[in-house]
Formats: structure tokens, sequence, C-alpha cells
């Protein structure tokens, strides 16, 4: 059975960083496309990054130039890198496959906030 397990996540101000880590348990990792996704309070759960096998990386418009996804294999771990946060990044940040499974994992929180 996968299991994924999201950390990095915490309080920061506008324009500071966070490193989110995916931890993901099952075989053949490397093989899955894999994506960020997010909710904020009231809303839907969206897409916000993704990186295929070979590396390709797509991000929503909202983020480009400010996240960035990447993977090791190796780890079976993927990351969201964000960099210039601001308040609308707010959200439970999950990872999952692309598509993604109807397991989710735990999550983990992002507030951006002066």
């Amino acid at each position: 059975q996968v299991q994924l397990v999201e950390s990095g996540g915490g309080l920061v101000q506008p324009g500071e960083s966070l490193r989110l880590s995916c931890a993901a348990s099952r075989s053949r990792f490397s093989i899955y496309a894999m994506g960020w996704y997010r909710q904020a309070p009231g809303k839907q759960r969206e897409w916000v990054a993704r990186i295929f096998s070979g590396g390709t990386t797509n991000y929503v418009d909202a983020v480009k130039g400010r996240f960035t996804i990447s993977r090791d294999n190796a780890k079976n771990t993927v990351y969201l890198q964000m960099n210039s946060l601001r308040p609308e990044d707010t959200a439970v940040y999950y990872c999952n496959q692309v598509p993604p499974l109807a397991y989710w994992g735990q999550g983990t929180q992002v507030t951006v906030s002066s």
C-alpha cells in the first residue's frame, strides 16, 4: 500500500522561502509522475506543480518562477522549493501521483502571514 508523508511546512512572512518534502513508499517510484497539490481554506484542492519520470516539470501560472519541483528517485522523495511566498500561497500542501491516487497523505500546513 502506498504511503505519502509530507513535511516542511510552517509559518513564514511574505517573501520568505520554504522547502517541502514528500516521502513515498512504493515500488518503482521513479516511473511515476509526481505532483504537489494544495487546498486553501474554503477552496477545492488544486494542482500546483508536477514532475514526470524524465524530469520534465510543469507549474500552475500562479507559482511559475517562484516554486521549483524536484525529485530524488534514490530516496523515493519529491520536493517543492517555494520562494517569494505570498499570503495567497497559504494552504495545506499535499503530494500525490499524477493523476492522483484516491489515497492522500496528511499534508503539511503552509501559512504566509506578516
